[in-house]
């Protein structure tokens, strides 16, 4: 599989743990930070990476980094995935259902990560074995690198969507891709509009802590100035 190109995509990074880890050495042990970090468009892309150092920002770093080499492509149906599926990494197994719009995302932290960075509003998810986060993030990676989006899967066949599906179920899978377009750019736009007015409030606020800066300097001249007058006197 060809791999995702990040840097033409919106991508959005979630932090699923951090935890201290050590090796043990001659001399004793040595401790480092270890992050688990998910990234994705909200879109049908998503990935996972770890990252390890001495520090907190420089392992999400490093997790975010190793997560955008490690991008998947997964086809939504709507709001939700084309079939139920259950998949299973280490320990950890993970079951994926579709759901009807206006569930939710109904899901654990881990298992939530995945699915909110990869776009997918609608499922019912079950976490089964090991709650391992880590297991369970790739355990669940692994389930959606299964899915197949109906037109795959009828050219597989050699057949039509229609053919494969009904005219009824086809005419219903296009509405739900058209509306889960039209939510997701309304989702995008809000978070722009969103992220642009943090921005703004930031700036407001710098400019305004140089402002009192810069006047606390001129009391101070102002003030140095009838010390230096009250001495000649």
């Amino acid at each position: 599989m060809a791999r995702i190109d990040a840097s033409k995509l919106n991508l959005e990074e979630t932090v699923v743990e951090v935890s201290r880890v050590s090796k043990v050495v001659k001399g004793g042990r040595r401790f480092s930070i270890r992050a688990l970090v998910v990234v994705g468009d909200r879109n049908g892309h998503v990935g996972y990476g770890f990252g390890k150092a001495g520090e907190y920002t420089e392992a999400i770093r490093k997790g975010v980094e190793d997560a955008k080499k490690h991008l998947v492509e997964i086809p939504l149906t709507g709001t939700t995935i084309p079939f139920a599926v259950k998949s299973n990494f280490g320990a950890s197994e993970v079951l994926l259902k579709p759901a009807a719009p206006g569930t939710g995302v109904i899901a654990g932290g881990a298992v939530r990560a995945v699915m909110e960075a990869a776009g997918v509003r609608d499922i019912l998810t079950k976490t089964l074995g090991s709650t391992n986060k880590a297991n369970t993030v790739q355990a669940c990676i692994v389930g959606l690198r299964e899915l197949r989006s109906a037109d795959v899967e009828a050219a597989r066949r050699g057949k039509t969507v229609v053919e494969l599906l009904g005219r009824k179920r086809a005419e219903q899978l296009v509405a739900a891709n058209a509306a889960a377009a039209e939510q997701a750019a309304a989702a995008r736009a809000a978070r722009e509009e969103e992220i642009r007015e943090s921005r703004a409030i930031s700036g407001r606020r710098g400019g305004d802590r140089g402002g009192d800066r810069r006047g606390g300097d001129r009391g101070g001249d102002r003030r140095g100035g009838g010390d230096r007058g009250d001495r000649r006197r």
